[in-house]
């Protein structure tokens, strides 16, 4: 009998077997030690994970918004400009493209998808196809919140190729099971898209609507909600404006994708498919938009501000990053009126400049002769020339071709908007030099609030602001102080002196006798009322005389000027630089019955959740009486109401049934023209002339202030009247209850005091 042996086919097949199991259980188990190391970050080896309240509150950076406080959005502070949305502001097309693209089995996973999973093993893998990544929108969501990618949160076995990945996706496998539990499935949806990066500087669904096609998420249209969902993939590479063509047809690739999951009917899909992409674009910065001057005074004053205030857990806030809420004083409809009118009078005031000008340079002496190298010395103070200037040192050579070597850029122009031109530094220094600058501010009286700020012209292309930032010489409207200081002093409106010369003297110094405006003297009696209303220096002269410059300085300082002011007699007529910004808040001490409220722009700052941070109140003192700021206002009105006044050339429309007040000013050779308007609510400042003071009209009569500078308030406060939703009206001056101690009716006042300035001095006395 023989035997038989075993088939050793059998023992191989068994052990095997066998030894996948083995392999199998091994690599089971080694599996989920390896995902709860990752999950502890065991050593250090594998990089840290976000802790339960992080994933609870995940921090991802959200602009800061300006609004203005009729709650228009004027602008935002940002390193990624990012607005958070709730799922309820998602348009329906917008989540059904993104699910159908992204990720179909979102509602039935629990943060992995397994078929998705093995789909890729078995074709990227073992076939060596492209299967995708086979990500879902939670482990896609992990990865924006989380940074799971960045160098930030590797470990020490990150940098092992092939291990490095794995790591990261068990990583993301591990948040996203954990979002899950954390989060619905419509927030974890609106998590993602309010995360994402939609190229143009667009981080989030709300941001890249705005960006791409100037409408709310709610308000997409379904081939809209295609590209955007279609940016996903790579926002460079299907970047409608860009790559229109890859694109169109990402887009169509995601419509076919709703087609395909019920999203869309065929017929839907077919007409969708041959739409062109039509797109609104416009990137967000801050040259755009309203009040972008303003916008970056408060930016300056929000950065201070979180160096100085401190979240409950000790740390700074971020402006660019924490959501900050930030609501401003301006009014948004009063603000683009004073844009608008800042915008039509300039362009007509600089075509008038231009044909001044000729050919001619505008940069000129006391003389009116042309500055040399005027033009070579401004650029030697740029930084394109401090740049120059440490490439080549002293080779000047050089550095003088390099000014005037010519490049393509894009030019300001009032005619034509923007101009691609060719120009060097050279010709740009002396294109931009010939514009004349401008600047507007408007406030609420009686609140302090600022309702219009213009800085300049463009703040693109001319970053400084003549509001705040800039000082100049205020020249006659300064005046005002000169005769509050006189009116706090006894002196009546009707109180009459002669135009005539007047000479101050002061020891170590040369007698000062300005001129009038038109270098004559009537050699007429005129009330103090009437001076002013014709802007009269011999006699504000006269006033200063009598009152002393130190009693101006105090008035105009308890007024709220708060520039230095030298104790000259010359002061008399505005030779001291202000702002506009401190003038606005002065002249609103007489509409605010004596009460000074320092001019302020920000209501309060609340955090993203909506809780307020920070409420700004006015800061008020008292200035001078009632009765005093009344006259004071009565005194002003003179521009509108004595003959020969600097305000009467404003509109009939503006003055019907309505009581103003206005002072012009304007420096020797034009070089600065302003306007104060008041108004029973509003005061409101405006400034013109040219950077550089050398620059100005040669005819003193083009540049005075009622010609350059009065228009503007006179459109803006038009505008104003017309739009009854803002709530201001015409209207007298509020008057005392109390009779006025001072006579204003000159007839009484005269038969009453007979009271006559007669310049009776003595040539050799010193006067201060």
């Amino acid at each position: 009998m023989s035997n038989k042996a075993k088939p050793q086919t059998s023992s191989w097949v068994s052990k095997t077997i066998k030894y996948l199991w083995i392999a199998f259980i091994a690599g089971f188990f080694g599996f989920i030690l390896f995902v709860w190391m990752v999950s502890i970050n065991f050593l250090g080896l594998f990089g840290s994970l976000p802790d339960f309240k992080a994933l609870e509150n995940p921090d991802s950076e959200i602009a800061s918004e300006l609004y203005s406080t009729d709650g228009v959005l004027l602008g935002q502070y940002f390193r990624e400009n990012r607005s958070p949305v709730k799922y309820e502001e998602l348009a329906p097309n917008l989540v059904n493209a993104l699910i159908s693209t992204e990720d179909v089995r979102f509602e039935n996973h629990s943060g992995i998808d397994m078929q998705a999973m093995a789909r890729v093993f078995v074709k990227s893998i073992l076939l060596g196809q492209n299967a995708g990544g086979g990500s879902t929108l939670s482990q896609q969501t992990a990865k924006n919140l989380f940074k799971t990618r960045t160098d930030a949160s590797q470990g020490l076995l990150s940098s092992i190729p092939g291990l490095g990945m794995l790591i990261i996706k068990t990583k993301e496998w591990i948040v996203a099971t954990q979002l899950e539990k954390a989060y619905t499935k419509n927030e974890i949806l609106t998590l993602y898209l309010n995360t994402s990066d939609f190229g143009s500087n667009a981080f989030g669904i709300k941001t890249a609507a705005k960006t791409f096609f100037n409408k709310t998420p709610s308000d997409l249209a379904v081939q809209e909600s295609a590209v955007l969902v279609g940016l996903f993939k790579a926002p460079s590479y299907y970047s409608p404006v860009y790559n229109p063509e890859n694109s169109l047809r990402r887009r169509n690739t995601v419509l076919s994708q709703m087609r395909k999951n019920d999203a869309l009917t065929d017929s839907e899909y077919d007409s969708l498919s041959k739409l062109p992409i039509e797109l609104n674009y416009s990137v967000a910065n801050q040259n755009k938009g309203l009040a972008t001057y303003f916008r970056e005074i408060v930016k300056a004053d929000l950065i201070k501000w979180t160096k100085e205030n401190l979240k409950s857990d000790g740390t700074a806030y971020d402006l660019y990053g924490d959501g900050l809420r930030i609501y401003a004083t301006i009014d948004s409809r009063m603000q683009q009126y004073a844009e608008d009118a800042v915008a039509d009078h300039m362009a007509t005031l600089q075509a008038k400049f231009y044909k001044e000008m000729g050919k001619n340079d505008p940069w000129i002496d006391e003389n009116r002769r042309v500055i040399p190298n005027f033009i070579e010395d401004a650029v030697r103070r740029t930084e394109a020339y401090r740049l120059l200037k440490v490439r080549y040192g002293n080779d000047t050579d050089s550095i003088n071709i390099k000014l005037n070597e010519k490049k393509k850029m894009k030019v300001f122009s009032w005619e034509k908007g923007e101009i691609d031109t060719l120009m060097s530094s050279m010709d740009s220094m002396r294109y931009y030099k010939k514009f004349l600058q401008t600047g507007f501010m408007s406030m609420d009286a009686h609140t302090g609030q600022i309702k219009a700020w213009v800085g300049g012209l463009d703040h693109k292309y001319f970053k400084y602001d003549h509001v705040l930032r800039a000082k100049r010489q205020p020249g006659s409207t300064f005046k005002p102080f000169v005769y509050a200081a006189a009116i706090e002093n006894g002196y009546s409106p009707c109180y009459s002196v002669i135009d005539q010369p007047v000479e101050v003297y002061i020891p170590g110094q040369p007698a000062w006798s300005p001129s009038n405006a038109d270098g004559k003297f009537s050699y007429e009696k005129m009330t103090i009322r009437h001076a002013m209303a014709e802007s009269v220096n011999s006699i504000t002269a006269y006033m200063m005389k009598k009152l002393s410059p130190k009693i101006v300085v105090e008035t105009a300082r308890r007024l709220g000027v708060t520039s230095d002011l030298e104790e000259v007699p010359a002061l008399a007529l505005g030779v001291n630089d202000v702002s506009i910004f401190e003038m606005v808040g002065a002249f609103g001490t007489f509409v605010n019955q004596g009460e000074h409220t320092t001019p302020f722009y920000i209501d309060r700052i609340e955090d993203k959740n909506g809780n307020v941070i920070q409420q700004f109140t006015a800061k008020k003192r008292p200035a001078m009486s009632e009765e005093h700021a009344y006259l004071m206002t009565y005194m002003l009105r003179g521009g509108f109401e004595e003959s020969g006044g600097t305000s009467q050339g404003v509109d009939w429309e503006l003055r019907q049934d309505n009581e103003l007040g206005g002072k012009t000013g304007t420096t020797q050779n034009a070089s600065d023209g302003w306007y104060m308007g008041i108004s029973k609510d509003l005061v409101s400042g405006v400034w013109v002339g040219g950077d550089d003071r050398a620059i100005h009209f040669r005819n003193w009569y083009d540049g005075q202030g009622g010609r350059t500078a009065r228009p503007i308030w006179q459109n803006y406060m038009k505008k104003v009247y017309a739009d009854k939703s803002l709530g201001y009206t015409k209207g007298p001056f509020p008057r005392p209850e109390r009779p006025l101690s001072i006579e204003i009716d000159c007839d009484v006042y005269e038969k009453e005091s007979q009271r006559f300035a007669d310049f009776d001095y003595d040539a050799k006395k010193n006067d201060f």
